[in-house]
């Protein structure tokens, strides 16, 4: 059965087994807890919670490697509960049951359980509403963990049911403390360089448990033949080090966290930062022609007609990427957002378009005005269409002044109103043109 539990049947494996440091590093209380000063600080809401020992059912929601796990473990031993884990990778109805049923016999001799579930996110919606009549009536106490924002990845009557606690990445400060501890916590510990542990913080990213494990492997590399322990140097670290471990999910929150940061600078015209984060996702293991597209998208929405090269450009670096593919391709993916980022920015495009379409969806059906028909067959032509349709070349300045091309209902409607950057400048200005000649058609046709 998938359940773990600290006091109960389901127990981890018997002593003896390797345990990796960041394991027997797990603090006690929470006294010795690194990080989340903004949830466990003096006065704060959870703080409060823990010292009272009276709990609520809780969604930890952070990045890997916060405490996320220990939190719960803290919570279930300051209320003197019952403490049971389940894995949504592994677990199933079947293991909620089984859950369930332990925490019935302890509620039968008036101890309470907790419910830890890591990436709860991966539970269907069946499996979560499995757990609910359960967290109703106070069996359970339900504690989930989850990388991924509970709003879109938990149903709504889970979310209704737990607060949500957001968890932060640890700072590279607090993640020094962490391999501070575990240095001390060796049986002989090599001596560290200067510099050393701070390195490793910052190839860590905030991960606690990926720094513990990192000196761990250093520590393990250090060890010589004659069991001298050699320096946790840079030369040492080199070796330990040797790739990036950014933090990256091609389908989670940082994931569309980044791609929103790399938007959001190219329309904020701010190339250095837009290439910061181009790179951050390239380094990643994004797809670069997901990038492609999604530039070819900011080149309409946030440029548009105020600097129209930049759309042939996206699709120019679009288009270099699926001939030359990486990494040859993303430079010419890198010289379209910074041309993106530096050109004149308009919106009236896309809000032009925003507007014509809720018309669209809240309006009926309108008719074709029959000028405006096609006139194909002489049944067409016999019912007007296509009549008294002023053909714009054959009119002063190839425009027909006071021409509707809009159903009757709609025809002083404006959607598109561009701004005064760039080329929407002029274009501006040549619709206003336009308008003042609509103008004075109408005054001599009042006047007729």
């Amino acid at each position: 059965m998938a359940v773990a539990g600290s006091d109960d049947l389901f127990a981890g494996e018997a002593g003896g087994a390797y345990e990796p440091l960041a394991a027997r590093l797990r603090p006690a209380s929470l006294d010795a807890f690194v990080g989340q000063r903004h949830l466990l600080g003096p006065g704060k809401p959870l703080a409060a919670a823990l010292a009272r020992g009276q709990l609520h059912s809780m969604l930890f929601w952070g990045p890997p490697g916060v405490g996320k796990t220990t939190l719960a473990r803290l919570a279930a031993a300051a209320a003197d509960a019952q403490f049971l884990q389940l894995s949504a990778v592994l677990s199933g109805v079947k293991d909620i049951r089984g859950a369930v049923d332990a925490a019935l016999a302890a509620r039968a001799q008036g101890r309470d359980t907790v419910l830890f579930v890591d990436e709860v996110h991966r539970f269907n919606k069946a499996q979560q509403d499995a757990f609910l009549p359960y967290v109703e009536d106070g069996t359970l106490i339900f504690i989930g963990a989850t990388t991924e924002n509970p709003a879109f990845e938990l149903n709504s009557a889970l979310l209704s049911r737990a607060r949500v606690y957001k968890l932060r990445a640890l700072a590279p400060g607090e993640l020094e403390t962490l391999l501070e501890r575990g240095l001390a916590a060796l049986p002989a510990p090599p001596p560290a360089a200067p510099g050393a542990l701070a390195r490793l913080a910052a190839q860590a990213d905030g991960d606690g448990r990926r720094a513990l494990n990192l000196l761990e492997l250093a520590v393990d590399l250090a060890a010589g033949g004659d069991g001298a322990p050699a320096t946790l140097d840079d030369a040492l670290l080199d070796e330990v080090l040797q790739q990036s471990l950014r933090r990256f999910d091609k389908g989670g929150d940082a994931f569309y966290d980044q791609i929103s940061a790399l938007h959001k600078a190219v329309r904020g015209s701010a190339p250095d930062a837009a290439l910061y984060w181009l790179c951050r996702m390239l380094d990643g293991g994004c797809d670069p022609l997901y990038v492609a597209r999604r530039v070819a998208r900011m080149a309409s929405e946030d440029i548009g007609n105020a600097d129209p090269r930049a759309l042939g450009l996206a699709l120019d670096a679009w288009q270099v990427l699926e001939r030359l593919g990486s990494p040859e391709g993303e430079l010419a993916l890198a010289q379209a957002v910074a041309y993106l980022a530096a050109a004149p920015k308009s919106n009236a495009v896309y809000n032009a378009f925003k507007a014509a379409a809720a018309v669209v969806e809240s309006g009926g059906s309108d008719e074709v005005p029959n000028h405006l028909r096609n006139a194909p067959t002489t049944l067409a032509r016999a019912e007007g269409h296509g009549a008294d349709y002023r053909y714009a070349h054959d009119e002063p300045g190839a425009y027909a002044a006071g021409e509707n091309y809009f159903p009757e209902a709609l025809k002083d409607a404006r959607f598109y109103h561009p701004v005064d950057r760039g080329l929407e400048q002029r274009i501006a200005e040549r619709l206003e043109r336009f308008r003042a000649l609509d103008a004075a058609s109408a005054r001599r046709r009042y006047e007729d």
